[in-house]
C-alpha cells in the first residue's frame, strides 16, 4: 500500500467524500439518518414538535388528507398584495402587537396567534369568529394549511405573506439573539427587516379565491 491510497480509493476521493457528509450532529428525528444542515421537517400533530427530516421521511407525510400523527411542511411562500390585514382586522383578531404568525391547529380546531419576543413565542388563542369574518372578505387566506403553513403579518410596514410553520420558529429564533429593551431594539428590528425581505424574494401573489 502506497501513501497515496488506500483500500484501492485514491485518498482525494476519501477526503471528497468525507466533507460531503453532513456533520454526525445532524440526523433524521424519525429514523437517525444522516441529513444536510438545510433540511426538511415534519410536524408532530399532537405537541406541535418540529422534527428534522431525511427526504424519505418526509415524503411520507405529504398527504394533506391522510388521518396521520404527523404532516411534512410544505415550501410555498405566498403573498397577499392588498392585504385586508388593516388597523380594523388587527383589532377585531385582538392581536396586541405589530408583528406575529398565525396558524390553525387542527387537533384542537381553533386559529392560534404567536408573537416573538425576547423569551421565544408567546402564544394567544384568535376569537374564530373574527377570523372567519376577515377570510369570508379575503378568500384567498383560505388557502391556509392546517399545522404547517402560516400567515406571517406585519403591522408597520404592512406585510401578509404565508409561509412554512418552521419559517416562523426561524424567525422567533433569531430574535431571541438579538432582542434588546422593551420593544427589540435596532438589532431585532433589523433583522425583521431582513427576514421580510427574503420572505418576500421567495413568495409569489398568492391564487384568487382561495384556491390552493
Amino acid at each position: 500500500m502506497t501513501g497515496t491510497r488506500h483500500s484501492g480509493v485514491p485518498l482525494a476521493a476519501l477526503r471528497r467524500i468525507t466533507r460531503s457528509r453532513p456533520p454526525a450532529g445532524h440526523r433524521c428525528g424519525m429514523c437517525a439518518a444522516p441529513i444536510e444542515p438545510a433540511h426538511q421537517h415534519v410536524v408532530d400533530l399532537h405537541n406541535r414538535a418540529l422534527i428534522c427530516g431525511c427526504r424519505p421521511c418526509y415524503l411520507l407525510f405529504t398527504d394533506e388528507d391522510a388521518a396521520l400523527r404527523y404532516r411534512s411542511v410544505p415550501e410555498r411562500y405566498l403573498s397577499f398584495p392588498g392585504s385586508t390585514f388593516d388597523a380594523r382586522a388587527w383589532d377585531e383578531l385582538q392581536i396586541p402587537v405589530g408583528l406575529a404568525f398565525l396558524f390553525r391547529n387542527s387537533v384542537q380546531d381553533r386559529m392560534v396567534a404567536l408573537y416573538p419576543g425576547p423569551a421565544g413565542a408567546t402564544e394567544s388563542d384568535l376569537p374564530l369568529p373574527s377570523w372567519d369574518r376577515l377570510v369570508a372578505q379575503s378568500p384567498q387566506l383560505a388557502v391556509l394549511r392546517s399545522d404547517v403553513e402560516a400567515l406571517l403579518v406585519r403591522r408597520d410596514p404592512a406585510g401578509c405573506h404565508l409561509v412554512p410553520i418552521d419559517a416562523c420558529y426561524e424567525l422567533v429564533g433569531r430574535l431571541r439573539t438579538r432582542w434588546h429593551g422593551f420593544d427589540g431594539g435596532q438589532q431585532a428590528r433589523a433583522a425583521i427587516d431582513a427576514f421580510f425581505a427574503a420572505v418576500q424574494a421567495r413568495s409569489r401573489p398568492a391564487p384568487p379565491g382561495g384556491t390552493p
